[in-house]
């Protein structure tokens, strides 16, 4: 039987901001809940949501003071179960946001383990007499001295992110009981953050330095020898539970790496930065990139499909702002081999928001980097192109779901702003227009439902050709044809046409018989294979 999470596409919540349901400005279980049907009509079958814990929210809910509770922005424990009996009733599955990597400085671990050297929890957390030359994945070193103790503990992140030590059974432990907690609660697994760099020895040895690029060479502080055994302590406990499913953030883009934390007795999966995450367009290399992910990985293994994030710029910004290759982007996503994971406004066609005044910017990220600019020497107006680089803000503003004050988000915090599009990118106008990118991801979504080779189909053949991705899946019921005319010209494939369906286009209706298959400029078209029929060959 093929496992659910195989056959499912995923849909990323941001919590803040995906819809408020209180009128407070900040999204929340209730508003999530009143857009059941949205997401249910929209085609996902799982939802992921980001942090929803008490925070102090430096790095935006990602440092956790309390793994048993919610929030009270984002409403109670009553709302957190009733959202997951009505998504359960929809058979719309929840994976939700864990963070074993690290806890809060508010949190009462860590206030009981920085009291005295002698505390019960002092070794719960990382502490030195002397910092070794590690430095913070933000900015600065990763050590921060704390006076009343008279040592130094270790953040891999900001400095209220507290590293926990996971050489430390009880640690481990702890972290296993509370993920036992949210399974009992419903929920249908989780996503792992930042789930390579749990700190599991002592060695500490200094990280290299590359001169050329300026910069230190994280080889130490991250994939620690002995996590593999902890990653199947983590699988073994999460699959104890029936039918739970397990995502890694693991924090690389090489795909040797990204292959060792999931398949057999691992991870399930691990987000496939080495294709998501690519800065700027490049169809010959997200080729490349599906490619060598699919000689790397083995029979138990399958990639991951994603391009926007809340820690990245969305993909139809980066990628130059064209809907069209927005368009076939999504395609990619939805029929391509993996598990794909959309986020929130994609469906919409939502741009990056950059800011122009620094009291406007929320994430810390963002603001460390303006802060380093601006201790480097650097102009204001250098410092803020520096922080707008880096800052996470930009993907992250509300769901726009009319067109009006703040999109449905009434009292705001500041970064709640109403981007310049809203007037185009909301659900409101999109709904019913069989053109708008809304319509088009409910094409895709419920194609994907109903042909199965899109979610367990193996390739028969994976091509790039002068602009072109193109691609045959197959299973034991059918065969399916994507091409994606990336280009601007239209291109000829050698191709012979034999029995093959139109199951979409977004440049025609119907599709002639030719001698090989003419693909538009900026076209995706998908074809079907007719049962007991050749369909395509290659001339």
């Amino acid at each position: 039987m093929v496992k659910w999470w195989k056959q499912s596409a995923f849909y990323e919540i941001y919590m803040p901001s995906f819809k408020d349901g209180n009128g407070d400005g900040l999204g929340d279980f209730a508003g999530i809940t009143s857009k059941l049907d949205y997401l249910k009509e929209l085609g996902v079958d799982g939802l992921w949501l980001t942090p929803f814990y008490p925070s102090p929210k430096v790095d935006n809910g990602y440092d956790i003071s309390d793994y048993y509770s919610i929030d009270p922005a984002y409403g109670t424990m009553e709302d957190f179960e009733a959202f997951i009996a009505e998504a359960h009733k929809l058979d719309i599955k929840v994976i939700v946001d864990i963070v074993l990597n690290h806890t809060s400085s508010e949190h009462q671990w860590f206030k009981e383990s920085r009291s005295s050297k002698d505390h019960p929890k002092r070794d719960w957390y990382i502490w030195r007499d002397e910092p070794n030359n590690w430095e913070s994945f933000f900015s600065g070193s990763a050590w921060e001295f704390d006076e009343a103790t008279g040592q130094y503990y270790y953040h891999a992140f900001a400095k209220e992110q507290v590293d926990l030590n996971w050489a430390n059974p009880e640690v481990k432990n702890a972290m296993y009981d509370v993920m036992r907690f949210w399974l009992e609660k419903g929920v249908d697994g989780f996503r792992l953050d930042v789930i390579n760099f749990l700190t599991i020895n002592d060695t500490f040895i200094d990280n290299p330095y590359d001169h050329e690029k300026n910069e230190q060479i994280h080889l130490y502080d991250k994939d620690q020898e002995g996590i593999l055994t902890v990653i199947e302590e983590i699988a073994e406990v999460v699959h104890q539970y029936h039918d739970k499913f397990l995502v890694g953030e693991v924090g690389s883009e090489d795909i040797e790496i990204l292959k060792q934390y999931s398949g057999l007795n691992k991870l399930d999966v691990s987000f496939n930065f080495n294709i998501g995450s690519i800065a700027e367009f490049d169809a010959e290399k997200i080729h490349e990139q599906l490619v060598e992910t699919e000689k790397a990985y083995d029979s138990e293994q399958i990639a991951t499909l994603f391009f926007s994030s809340h820690d990245m710029s969305r993909h139809i910004s980066r990628f130059g702002g064209d809907e069209w290759r927005a368009k076939l982007v999504a395609a990619l996503m939805l029929t391509a081999k993996g598990v794909p994971f959309l986020y929130q406004g994609d469906e919409l066609g939502m741009k990056d928001w950059v800011t122009d005044d620094i009291l406007m910017m929320m994430d810390v990220q963002g603001r460390l980097a303006y802060e380093e600019a601006l201790k480097a020497g650097k102009s204001e107006e250098e410092a803020l192109a520096a922080g707008n680089e880096r800052c996470r803000d930009k993907s992250r503003t509300p769901m726009q779901w009319n067109f009006g004050s703040h999109a449905g988000f009434s009292e705001v915090e500041p970064w709640i702003t109403v981007p310049e599009d809203a007037s185009i990118t909301n659900v409101e106008n999109q709904e019913g227009n069989p053109a708008s990118m809304l319509s088009f991801y409910k094409r895709l979504l419920k194609l994907r439902k109903e042909h199965t080779s899109f979610q367990t189909g193996e390739y028969e053949f994976l091509r790039y050709q002068d602009g072109m991705i193109f691609y045959m899946r197959s299973n034991e019921l059918e065969r399916t044809f994507v091409a994606l005319n990336f280009s601007d010209e239209e291109k000829l494939l050698e191709l012979e046409l034999k029995n093959m369906n139109l199951l979409l286009s977004n440049k025609r209706n119907t599709l002639e018989s030719s001698d090989g298959l003419k693909i538009a400029a900026n076209e995706v078209i998908i074809l079907k294979e007719d049962a007991g029929n050749d369909g395509l060959n290659e001339r």
